[in-house]
């Protein structure tokens, strides 16, 4: 008798072969440990041998898990064209779909997206994660997300094209955060900043290396007192005084009521609001109309274009 795979299941240990372990597969799937565990031993049960085997205190796969983990590529890379045919066969779009973005854009553009969704495909749906930038590149890679939200700095450029398709939404201002009795006016240089504290995020972090990276450019290193990754919590440390840091037009939606000023730059600062997929999917109706939805977001928030850099 032919056995039958859940491509779910073998999603799953693709996963767990990728991250090094159930508990990170767990996190990446946004599922319990006990429940990755539970899915594996069921596949385990479909081939009828386990998937998995204790290894000290962690699990590695068996044969039959390292065979299976090769041909996943291959059957999954089948559905993904087989979900693409379906919808060019459909007359009305219907899919849901699972997208990565960053805080600012889940604030400001996401709502504007699936109202418009909502509005022209109500068949669309979709699931939105917010995630790291380096994070969602991989998760886009491994399968994970069907679409995310990127920033590209020019003052820390990440290779994004190559194996994804990368599609321009806007340019995003970049401005000075600074408590409202700070002495700092319109026009005011970046240089003028070196004797601040600074509330910005980890070096680690895509924006920590790229502000640090505009910084040096500037001439300093910033003098880091709270390393804070959420830009709304960097917002209200700078509200009563702890700091200044950087806002985007986009991130603009975490200020303050009260205590804080944003203040544009001499030389503005920009990074690029990008859309990234894997090349498969712009053949499924579904992502492109997505697609377009967060393009006409992108211009409702008044986001330039991206060959104003």
């Amino acid at each position: 008798m032919c056995m039958e795979l859940s491509l779910r299941r073998l999603r799953t240990l693709r996963e767990v072969a990728r991250r090094g372990g159930v508990n990170a597969a767990a996190a990446s799937l946004h599922y319990s440990p006990s429940a990755v565990s539970q899915q594996l031993e069921a596949l385990g049960a479909e081939v009828g041998a386990p998937v998995l085997e204790r290894r000290g205190r962690g699990v590695r796969l068996t044969e039959v898990g390292r065979v299976l983990t090769e041909h996943a590529d291959i059957l999954l890379a089948a559905e993904r064209r087989a979900c693409a045919a379906v919808e060019e066969a459909r007359h009305t779009l219907s899919a849901r779909l699972e997208v990565g973005v960053f805080a600012a854009a889940a604030a400001s553009l996401l709502p504007a997206v699936i109202a418009d969704l909502h509005a022209h495909h109500p068949g669309i749906t979709l699931d939105s994660f917010e995630v790291d930038t380096e994070d969602a590149v991989t998760d886009l890679r491994h399968g994970q997300l069907d679409l995310a939200l990127l920033l590209d700095y020019p003052d820390a450029p990440e290779p994004w094209a190559g194996d994804l398709t990368v599609v321009p939404l806007g340019l995003d201002r970049i401005h000075l955060a600074c408590p409202a009795d700070a002495p700092y006016a319109p026009g005011v240089d970046l240089a003028a900043l070196a004797h601040e504290h600074w509330i910005i995020s980890g070096p680690r972090t895509y924006y920590g290396r790229a502000v640090r990276t505009a910084c040096r450019r500037a001439g300093f290193d910033p003098l880091v007192r709270h390393r804070v990754d959420g830009l709304a919590t960097a917002l209200a440390m700078v509200a009563v005084g702890l700091g200044v840091t950087l806002a985007s037009d986009l991130g603009r939606v975490f200020t303050p009521a009260e205590g804080i000023r944003i203040v544009p730059f001499e030389r503005p600062l920009r990074r690029a609001i990008v859309v990234a997929h894997l090349p498969h999917a712009e053949d499924r109706p579904t992502v492109r109309a997505v697609i377009d939805a967060f393009t006409r977001a992108a211009a409702a928030q008044g986001l330039g274009p991206v060959d104003a850099a």
